[in-house]
């Protein structure tokens, strides 16, 4: 079963750094593209990042230059680091399945529990 598992999160003054992990069991499997969302209570959840398979990043205008997302395909985990922390980064991140080359046995769409990340002023 594929379920990604985040982890990493915490409390962190404004210009701090926090890394998050997200490990998929079934990562070099599937060689998923994963993406990186966030979400505020009350708030629709905010695309962060997206990164493929072969390493190519993508990343929300609110958080470039700030946040670097990467691999380690050996530990089958992906990482958002999150450097220059804002306020108003504050919010629960989640990571996600978003495309595997591999079909079988590899759904997307399938998101993690989330790790909170609070960033005070």
């Amino acid at each position: 079963q594929v379920q990604p598992v985040e982890s990493g999160g915490g409390s962190v003054q404004a210009g701090g750094s926090v890394r998050l992990s997200c490990r998929i069991s079934a990562y070099r499997h599937c060689r998923y593209d994963m993406s990186w969302y966030r979400q505020v209570p009350g708030k629709e959840r905010e695309f962060v990042s997206a990164l493929d398979s072969d390493g190519t990043a993508k990343y929300a205008d609110s958080v470039k230059g700030r946040f670097t997302a990467f691999q380690d395909n050996a530990q089958d985990t992906v990482y958002l680091q999150m450097d220059n922390l804002k306020p108003e980064d504050t919010a629960m991140y989640f990571c996600e399945t978003s495309w595997a080359a591999e079909h079988r046995l590899c759904p997307v769409g399938v998101r993690g529990q989330g790790t909170e990340v609070t960033v005070s002023s």
